[in-house]
């Protein structure tokens, strides 16, 4: 902000000048704005990815307790069916992280043909499918939560767990992969957006 201050004063002392050196103070502050978005939204995925690797834990301790319980002789109830909510979390909190590593499986015999214009149309095309699906998604998962808790609904199985609880997880999930799709989209129309080179396309396929 003092650097701005400074760069207005330029502009009164000497017109010219000035106005250079806040053309560059205000062209610096997008490029600084958009850093620390990317970094955000990097967080925002590894950060569910990281809850999906702990979900996934949450899957073989369910598992080893129900193994261990049996050779003991002592029941745990539930075990079955949080190792199920467990392993619902661990897919849906991924789902993002997967599609910034490229990690989604795609049909790219097309696109692969493609060059230039024709292949950013098809990318825009389909990723705009992505977003608009992506969104529905998310807005029926944040509903079902939203229902399930509101006439608390609950597990028909022996843990009797509010729904709501393992289907925060599915929400949380389908939002992110929502924002990656639009953030994926955004890139794609400004061109910034990494592309998927012949070995990739070749593992996708």
């Amino acid at each position: 902000m003092r650097s701005l201050d400074q760069g207005l004063t330029a502009t009164a002392a000497d017109p010219a000048a000035g106005r250079e050196r806040e053309a560059v103070l205000l062209a610096a502050l997008p490029h600084n704005n958009g850093t620390l978005m990317r970094r955000l939204l990097d967080f925002l995925y590894d950060g569910a990815a990281w809850l999906a690797a702990l979900a996934m834990i949450g899957v073989l301790l369910m598992v080893l307790l129900s193994i261990v319980s049996r050779q003991f002789g002592f029941h745990v109830a539930g075990t079955d069916a949080y190792a199920g909510y467990s392993m619902a979390a661990a897919g849906f909190l991924a789902l993002a992280h997967t599609l910034k590593r490229n990690e989604h499986i795609r049909v790219t015999l097309l696109l692969s043909k493609l060059k230039g214009r024709g292949r950013h149309a098809l990318e825009m095309w389909a990723l705009s499918a992505a977003v608009f699906l992506s969104g529905l998604f998310a807005f029926y998962s944040v509903r079902l939560a939203w229902v399930s808790r509101t006439i608390n609904d609950m597990s028909t199985s022996s843990d009797a767990t509010p729904l709501w609880i393992p289907q925060i997880a599915m929400a949380v999930g389908t939002v992110i992969l929502f924002v990656a799709f639009v953030d994926d989209w955004v890139l794609e129309l400004q061109g910034r957006r990494k592309t998927i080179g012949s070995e990739e396309t070749l593992h996708h396929e």
